[in-house]
């Protein structure tokens, strides 16, 4: 099996741990894992700000940059929905307008392969008890693109409940936006700010020491309110938590950046 990581352009430049915890984990459960160095941003920006002709070289770069794997997986709910849900879309559309089929061929390549990381830990590795330790209390936010284009389900909370010494706490409303949105969050910034407060006085409210959510673009806007607020929840990443274990347990102090502070 060849398993190729997309980390994610947010993950790269400001959650480089992320990515280093998807790799021991999945290597801690059998995977061989590459890092094809050609991969760059899957084009979500462009395309949800209108660029749709822009974001197609990004398109043929993705299916070139992960040619020739089994599976590759995101450790991105949104990322990954944008591969499997507006690529097609966008070969579609490039056929429609005459301009061949090439991109709907290059997007129907690699669609198929690719896996949101609970998607892949359930679906494709069959396992939910990963051998994690994580003995603190945390309270999972479903993000958006997991919860309604990925439909990812109770995957990440079958996960998260099987880690040892960890207790899952309910986030009231959790299925409310966080606000974050991607550029919804600049364009609208105000009623960004308004659903961002409501998410994190909903974190507060349920005690947990840690927010966890598939996706570190909405963990940085909740952290980001939650730090404004001198909050000591911290936001962590899924993948983080499951790859902590007794021999190598994930520090729950130290600094983590959040919207370009140290903290």
């Amino acid at each position: 099996m060849r398993v190729a990581i997309f980390v994610t352009c947010v993950n790269d430049a400001l959650y480089p741990d992320t990515g280093r915890a998807v790799v021991r984990l999945l290597e801690r459960l059998g995977v061989e894992v590459d890092f094809p160095a050609a991969q760059s941003c899957c084009g979500q920006p462009q395309y949800n700000t209108g660029y749709r002709h822009e974001t197609e070289p990004l398109l043929r770069r993705f299916a070139t940059a992960f040619e020739g794997y089994d599976h590759v997986v995101a450790p991105s709910g949104s990322c990954a929905a944008m591969v499997r849900d507006n690529y097609p879309r966008m070969g579609a559309r490039a056929a429609a307008e005459g301009r061949g089929t090439a991109l709907a061929e290059a997007a129907a390549a690699v669609v198929p392969r690719v896996y949101e990381l609970t998607e892949f830990l359930v679906d494709v590795l069959g396992v939910e008890d990963v051998g994690a330790y994580f003995p603190h209390t945390v309270a999972y936010h479903p993000t958006c693109h997991g919860l309604r284009l990925l439909g990812l389900g109770d995957r990440p909370t079958r996960l998260l409940r099987a880690v040892r010494g960890l207790r899952l706490l309910e986030l009231p409303g959790a299925e409310e936006c966080c606000g974050f949105g991607g550029t919804f969050a600049v364009k609208n910034a105000a009623v960004s700010a308004a659903m961002g407060a409501d998410k994190a006085d909903a974190v507060r409210g349920t005690g947990a020491e840690a927010v966890c959510a598939v996706d570190n673009s909405c963990l940085m806007h909740i952290g980001g309110v939650l730090s404004r607020q001198e909050s000591d929840i911290r936001p962590l990443h899924l993948a983080e938590i499951l790859a902590a274990t007794e021999q190598d347990p994930y520090p729950m102090t130290g600094e983590r950046l959040v919207l370009g502070e140290a903290r």
